[in-house]
């Protein structure tokens, strides 16, 4: 499927769903969406001229929830009328309903394998299951965390009990128990300017051309947003993904040097 009829698609269910929570005063939601999905979503909304401030659409309030802070992969959850963001993942916090976390431990910590990402997703997905009904997995030091919908964190915590040649045991858990955080690597360097193209060729050590045409794929997302040009200024705290190169958060400018050129840092995902 081709990014339009994929936008097309996503609109439709996304309608759909908002009309559904506006009509019938529920909480309604997508599946997991990816970072370009998340992209196509605000670019719908953008071409229904819905401001970027206003967070809602067709009536009805969305948040967009991953389980977590840092969450990459999330849903897009339409609100009934009495219910507003805060109230939304307070309820969510105590109570999980729209999504779940899975806790994934080896039996005998001992005698597992390290286990990476794609060990813990590979597993799973093996289990027969979509993967827009899991979210981030989050890795440790012999355990894991995943995000999956309520029904399927239920199946995953009933069939997983082997990844590779480590028998595991898995629990739900609250989402506010996972224990586990993104690690970053912060580095420093100087530019000749805030925008974007210049800021990819200091992270990723690219020429300003290839810089340039990873925005023309389409390929770079700001904030969940897709980059359409080189020449927009990041903003401090702006969060960064680009396909095949990872991802980091711009914390802005400290200085200037000399000869006019920015002192810049960023936080790398590792």
């Amino acid at each position: 499927m081709n990014e339009e009829k994929t936008k097309d698609f996503l609109a439709g269910r996304v309608k759909d769903l908002a009309t559904r929570a506006y009509m019938n005063n529920f909480i309604t939601h997508t599946d997991f969406l990816s970072v370009s999905e998340l992209a196509l979503f605000y670019r719908i909304l953008a071409e229904e001229k819905v401001p970027a401030n206003v967070r809602e659409y067709c009536g009805a309030r969305y948040v967009i929830y991953g389980g977590s802070k840092d969450a990459e992969r999330a849903m897009v959850c339409f609100l009934p009328e009495y219910m507003d963001e805060e109230s939304f993942l307070l309820s969510e916090k105590e109570e999980p309903t729209v999504l779940s976390c899975v806790r994934i431990k080896p039996v005998n910590a001992k005698f597992a394998d390290d286990l990476n990402h794609r060990d813990y997703l590979g597993s799973v997905m093996n289990l027969g299951i979509e993967r827009d009904q899991i979210g981030d997995i989050f890795v440790g030091d012999n355990e894991a965390y995943l995000y999956a919908t309520c029904d399927i964190a239920e199946m995953i915590c009933k069939e997983l009990i082997r990844i590779r040649h480590t028998s595991v045991k898995c629990e739900e858990v609250k989402p506010s128990e996972c224990s586990i955080e993104p690690k970053f690597e912060e580095i420093g360097g100087t530019v000749a300017s805030e925008r974007i193209d210049a800021i990819l060729s200091f992270v990723y050590h690219l020429s300003r051309s290839e810089a340039q045409r990873l925005i023309e794929a389409e390929s770079v997302f700001i904030d969940g947003r897709t980059a359409y040009s080189g020449g927009y200024d990041l903003k401090e705290g702006a969060r960064v993904s680009v396909r095949g190169h990872g991802k980091f958060i711009y914390l802005g400018t400290e200085n200037t040097t000399r000869k006019g050129r920015l002192f810049i840092k960023v936080k790398m995902f590792v």
